[in-house]
């Protein structure tokens, strides 16, 4: 089958592994490497390692043929590892990462958007981290969760034994710690806040690599270090933008059409990706000098399209994060096990993200450990024997957008699920939308709508379309719910982000004290007395709640000044269970509220009131006690 990789081939590798086996089989050597591979495999679990970078697309590499950067630790891995050139995930990513961990598609796991109430991962579904910690493997994460910030949503609530992480969708985010810059920032680490010194990507390798050294060396361990860069805001030690300055320089033509801003953010982008790179080159050297190398399966992929791609190179592909063109959703994924995928090659065949998690698990021997029903396949055996084929798929990718996107496929609100927000793959075509079809063999960059040409092909598409949407239509629309007053997490923190279908997810959207308002979707835990914190800034700003912020300069860029709002009082609404206003308290940051609830399902509201006792916006911050 052709795909994208026949338009856009990527570089030769640097390292000619079929000439090197060539050599090492007339001297002999090859089989006793094989003998060794087998005994390493009998005798000790291979751990697993999967690494996810955040908003870098298939073109984002220079083994895939990048003009402006080099990524050579990146490059390497791949060449040592099986390379899926047909690869595809969610175009945004929380979606992608709720697939990733279930091996379910987003509209049946629960997590189908990157804010607006829609980020919660089903709690009743087994995530990877369970799988592997049921098999006897440690189990942490280091980075970007984004699957639910509260209780029972959270990594430590997941099966992950160790977890450092930030909330919402990226550093800087509205219940991230304030003014958070990527540098020396303060993380969650196993449930509580700290600082960690240092570059957020260093601080997530660092201490993935401090985990594993120190546990014990008889337990195999499954580390995900799912990484916020290059995500927005684009900060990055400086020395990184040099290279790419002068490479920028060299190809003048790639930048005719970007402004001076737009360039800027390119630059740092790709220096961000640099880091990335570096990092990946110094996980390499511990796990050589660890003598974990060649039984440890790494696996590199990123969580959706590239944001910069189709600015100045996006490997032939149409699209960019988002979107349900290629280029929103087909990634890099490379699996490296030397003990036991020997044979580095391409991988053409359609796959999908929801195949990474019964794959890794039956590459370590803990299949019985995943959920009978799945919509990924393993594809083990493929890695093993490249004369395997897979089943004929048709494959459907989904997403509840944001609610300010435009879009043509629905009049309503977009963070609603819906059918026709769907791209449909089979073999080479592609169904967007249930109204264009495209034939990448004939047309990869999908400039050409042929589905009047082909109206057997839409047919058959449709009709898988309607199969898929008749099973998850039902569940897509019932929301996900934080749990309060639970011994989990007592006392906790709700933050605007989880209000449903309304996005309020940037730290900067507070400093502007934008004018929106929604609904949190909970679970009461056990009956008796709530305090409610009802806050505009949140605790560690210090600030009031009639205050302004200024400007403020951070390591590596500016935030915005924020504005004053009037707030004189605030109401809460609690179902039928409770509603009522009140004034500021002594300190004028925080309105306080004491409900007796019951235990249930409860709608809870917030509002903040000028002097005339009009809305000016929601509480974006709530801390809940169970007295």
């Amino acid at each position: 089958m052709r795909t994208m990789n026949d338009v856009s081939r990527p570089r030769k590798m640097a390292v000619d592994l079929g000439a090197a086996r060539v050599v090492l089989m007339s001297c002999g050597i090859a089989l006793a490497w094989l003998m060794l591979a087998i005994t390493v495999r009998a005798d000790s679990p291979p751990n697993v390692i999967v690494i996810m970078t955040d908003d870098q697309g298939y073109g984002e590499f220079s083994c895939h043929g990048n003009p402006l950067v080099e990524t050579p630790n990146i490059d390497r891995l791949a060449s040592q590892a099986m390379r899926f050139t047909d690869f595809h995930v969610s175009p945004m990513c929380t979606p992608t990462r709720g697939q990733l961990m279930t091996g379910l598609d987003a509209f049946r796991n629960g997590a189908t958007n990157v804010s607006s109430g829609r980020t919660l991962l089903r709690p009743e579904l087994k995530t990877m981290a369970n799988v592997f910690r049921d098999a006897g493997y440690r189990t942490g994460i280091f980075g970007k969760w984004h699957l639910g910030d509260n209780y029972p949503f959270r990594p430590e609530d997941r099966g992950f034994d160790e977890t450092l992480w930030f909330p919402s969708s990226h550093i800087n985010s509205c219940p991230d710690w304030w003014d958070n810059d990527y540098f020396d920032d303060t993380l969650i680490h196993n449930s509580r806040r700290e600082v960690f010194p240092g570059y957020c990507t260093d601080v997530f390798f660092n201490q993935a690599q401090r985990w594993i050294a120190e546990g014990p060396s008889n337990q195999p361990f499954f580390a995900y270090i799912p990484l916020n860069s290059a995500h927005w805001p684009w900060f990055v030690p400086d020395h990184y933008r040099e290279p790419i300055r002068r490479s920028l320089a060299e190809h003048p033509e790639l930048m005719e059409s970007l402004n001076e801003q737009r360039r800027n953010n390119l630059i740092s982008f790709l220096a961000m990706g640099a880091n990335i790179d570096e990092n990946v080159g110094r996980l390499d050297e511990f796990l050589r000098d660890q003598r974990l190398f060649d039984n440890t399966i790494v696996v590199f992929l990123t969580d959706n399209g590239s944001t910069m791609g189709p600015d100045y190179f996006n490997a032939g592909m149409r699209g960019s994060k988002t979107t349900l063109w290629e280029g929103g959703h087909r990634v890099p994924c490379f699996i490296r096990w030397p003990a036991s995928l020997t044979e580095p090659r391409d991988v053409t065949e359609l796959t999908h993200v929801q195949d990474l998690l019964p794959t890794l698990a039956e590459l370590a021997g803990a299949q019985e450990r995943i959920p009978s029903e799945l919509d990924g396949m393993s594809l083990a055996r493929l890695l093993r024997d490249p004369r395997t084929e897979l089943p004929d798929r048709k494959l459907v990718i989904n997403y509840s957008r944001m609610p300010s996107f435009r879009v043509t496929y629905t009049d309503g609100n977009p963070a609603v699920p819906c059918r026709e927000g769907a791209c449909v793959m089979w073999r080479h075509w592609r169904l967007l939308e249930d109204r264009e079809l495209y034939d990448l063999r004939t047309d990869p960059h999908q400039d050409r709508d042929v589905a009047a040409e082909h109206p057997e092909v839409v047919l058959q598409m449709r009709a898988h379309l309607d199969q898929w949407w008749a099973e998850v239509e039902e569940r897509v629309s019932i929301p996900q719910r934080v749990v309060i007053g639970h011994t989990a997490e007592n006392p906790m923190m709700l933050s605007a982000c989880e209000w449903l279908d309304v996005f309020v997810d940037q730290q900067v959207q507070i400093r502007r004290g934008v004018r929106s308002n929604g609904a949190w979707h909970l679970t009461v835990a056990e009956a008796g007395e709530y305090e409610f914190e009802l806050r505009r800034w949140p605790r560690e700003s210090g600030l009031r709640l009639t205050d302004a912020i200024d400007r403020t300069e951070v390591t590596d860029g500016v935030y915005v000044a924020g504005n004053a709002l009037p707030i004189a009082a605030a109401r809460l609404r609690i179902e039928d269970q409770f509603d009522d206003t009140a004034t500021p308290d002594d300190a004028g940051e925080s309105v306080r509220f004491v409900a007796r609830l019951t235990p249930g399902d409860i709608e809870l509201q917030s509002w903040m009131l000028d002097e005339e006792g009009q809305a000016l916006c929601g509480a974006y911050y709530i801390h809940v006690r169970r007295r």
